[in-house]
């Protein structure tokens, strides 16, 4: 289990003296919850979080912080000026850098024993070989489009791995909106019809996903702030706004939340955590 860290000369906080609990760490607070099996669980887990942007990011910040063994972080994306918005591995300081980078060095000071393996790649079925889903424990969808999640939550049924999958969670106001619940039995959603519809051909029985019923907001017209005509992407950006279908408006306040929500039950999953037996 983890130890207690030291704190570097210079650095603000305080070690416990000699002769106070040692088991004491930076996740005592969360094993008070769960247990100490629970934690061992987290801590021997692999999770796949592909997309790590408004929703995917602030999940691997929770499962981070949570003190999860391993992340695959699967994003081809460079952080841009506009997802300082939403993205919390977004600084002035990161613009430019890879997302998977920015979030590998958030998380070594969050937790440095959680092993981060980057992926700088655009997930589609044209490169969905490059990944051995045996290996994770639990696989989160969180990127945009159809095909990509199609062949993730496929991947992952076949390979016999939990996947949690995020509906849409652009152009919405309100986080309260976002439930959890199984594909079939979402509503409102328009991601979460075609997602209904395309995984019913495929025969996929269940899903387990984050969405919302909140109606979605149409974007203001105004090419002044419009992506598609100013675009501000980093050098090298391999999907730039211009080439992108749609570019939904975004703020602080709803995709976070959705990853959080995600987080919480990849957590639960893992450690087979029941309330009831804690009330």
């Amino acid at each position: 289990m983890f130890g207690v860290a030291e704190i570097p000369s210079g650095k603000t906080g305080s070690v416990p003296e000699k002769g106070q609990n040692k088991m004491l760490n930076q996740f005592s607070r969360t094993e008070l919850i769960f247990g100490k099996a629970a934690m061992e669980k987290i801590e021997s887990s692999r999770v796949a979080i592909f997309g790590i942007g408004g929703v995917g990011g602030y999940a691997a910040e929770a499962l981070a912080r949570s003190g999860i063994g391993a992340l695959d972080l699967i994003d081809d994306d460079k952080i841009c000026l506009t997802n300082l918005n939403r993205q919390i591995f977004a600084t002035r300081k990161t613009v430019g850098q890879y997302k998977v980078d920015a979030a590998a060095e958030r998380i070594s000071d969050i937790c440095p024993q959680t092993v981060v393996n980057r992926h700088p790649c655009f997930y589609m079925p044209d490169t969905a070989d490059q990944f051995d889903f045996t290996q994770y424990d639990y696989v989160i969808d969180a990127i945009d489009t159809i095909k990509g999640k199609l062949e993730i939550i496929l991947r992952a049924k076949a390979a016999g791995v939990p996947v949690i999958s995020s509906m849409g969670a652009g152009n919405k106001v309100d986080p309260t909106a976002f439930r959890v619940a199984d594909i079939y039995d979402t509503k409102v959603c328009p991601l979460a019809r075609v997602m209904r519809y395309e995984l019913r051909r495929r025969g996929v029985d269940r899903l387990k996903v984050v969405y919302s019923e909140e109606l979605p907001i149409r974007p203001v017209e105004d090419m002044a702030i419009s992506c598609r005509e100013h675009c501000i992407c980093p050098p090298g950006t391999q999907r730039k706004c211009t080439v992108r279908r749609d570019i939904p408006g975004s703020n602080a306040f709803v995709p976070p939340v959705a990853g959080l929500i995600i987080a919480g039950e990849v957590v639960k999953d893992l450690t087979a955590f029941d309330p009831a037996n804690r009330t």
